[in-house]
Formats: structure tokens, C-alpha cells, sequence
């Protein structure tokens, strides 16, 4: 099974990154923030991978930090929870975020993530609240009530200028997307009421 891949960023998408390694291409599913945080078409790579194999597919799924593959891991776990449905998660709070959203047992901001049903939602915090402790000290700036961390932002901000935005028109959708969803909204939320406002 392929572990890592190294190399250089060659396509990106809204839910996927093609990266050349020694000119053969890989595609590898990643979460929405995972993505803003990726380097420039052209640059150098390095991910941390997961492989999910089907009788019709060989799927590579892929984490800048250990961590964010370990609750990618502990997400699959969960009963009816496969692969595409936890990077889906992933894409909806940041990490720390998640990780605290779990052990709080926060279904309702769970559920604001899309596809996170309540019943789905009820499921991860019952599964997974003890083992998400294990993961590490639960820090997180947007526990603040009213106040979205700043690396939120730039990361939402870095997810539209990669999709050919230019910076100013970016920093603008985000803030009026951050004042639509409100500022604790899952980064799925503020990426695609960030994209409507660039669209219309």
C-alpha cells in the first residue's frame, strides 16, 4: 500500500490534487482544508497518504500532518462512515476544531457540517469521544464565542486565490461569507457561501 508520495504539485481541484512523482501522476482525495493549504502548481509536496482499495478502485487519500490522518482513521471507523465521508468531515471543521466539536459531544455544530446528519453526528461523538482524547491537548481559538481564528480565514482566503481568485476578491467573498454563515461556521460552509458571492 502506498504510505507517502513526494513530489510536485501538478493539478488542483476542488476535491482532489493531482502530484507528479518522478513524471508519474498521482490523484489523491484530500479535505477542503487540507487543499487551501496546499503549495502552488509547480511546487514541491510532500503527503502523508491512506489507501482504500474496492473491487473497482484504488483510492488515495492524503494528510499534510499525522494527526489529521489519524482522525481521518478514527472517523472511518465509525459505523457507515467510509472514506469519502470522512474526508467529507474533515473538510467541515479544522482538526482542533473537530477534535473538540467529538469531545464535547457538539452535535449541532457537527450537523452544520454537509451530509452530517443528526443521527450520523450522534454516531461519531458516542464512538469516537474517549478516543479523540487520545489524540492529544485540545486547544482551539475558535472556542472563543464570536471570534474565528485568524488561520481559518487565511485558509479560506488561500483556498480561493488557489482557484484562481485574486487575493483582494478573495479576503472580500470571506468576509461576506463569514457574515452570512456566521462565525461558527464549519470552513465547507464558508468556502461554498465564499464561492456563490464570487459567482454571482
Amino acid at each position: 500500500m502506498i504510505a507517502h508520495l513526494k513530489g510536485v504539485v501538478l493539478e488542483k481541484s476542488l476535491n482532489d490534487a493531482v502530484i507528479d512523482v518522478n513524471g508519474v501522476g498521482y490523484r489523491v482525495a484530500l479535505s477542503l482544508l487540507t487543499l487551501a493549504r496546499l503549495p502552488e502548481v509547480g511546487q514541491g509536496i510532500s503527503l502523508r497518504i491512506r489507501t482504500a482499495v474496492r473491487e473497482d478502485a484504488f483510492d488515495l487519500y492524503g494528510f499534510l500532518t499525522r494527526e489529521e490522518e489519524e482522525l481521518y482513521l478514527l472517523l472511518n471507523s465509525v459505523s457507515q462512515i467510509g472514506p469519502k465521508a470522512a474526508i467529507n468531515v474533515l473538510s467541515g471543521l479544522d482538526v482542533e476544531d473537530l477534535k473538540v466539536a467529538i469531545t464535547r459531544g457538539d452535535v449541532a455544530r457537527l450537523t452544520k457540517i454537509r451530509g452530517v446528519g443528526k443521527k450520523t453526528a450522534e454516531r461519531i461523538v458516542l464512538e469516537l469521544k474517549e478516543k479523540v482524547k487520545l489524540l492529544g491537548t485540545i486547544e482551539s481559538a475558535s472556542t472563543v464565542p464570536g471570534k474565528k481564528p485568524v488561520k481559518a480565514m487565511s485558509d479560506l482566503v488561500s483556498a480561493l486565490v488557489n482557484l484562481g481568485y485574486k487575493e483582494a476578491q478573495a479576503e472580500q467573498a470571506a468576509q461576506l461569507a463569514e457574515e452570512r454563515a456566521g462565525s461558527e461556521a464549519p470552513f465547507e460552509l464558508l468556502f461554498r457561501e465564499s464561492l456563490k458571492s464570487l459567482r454571482s
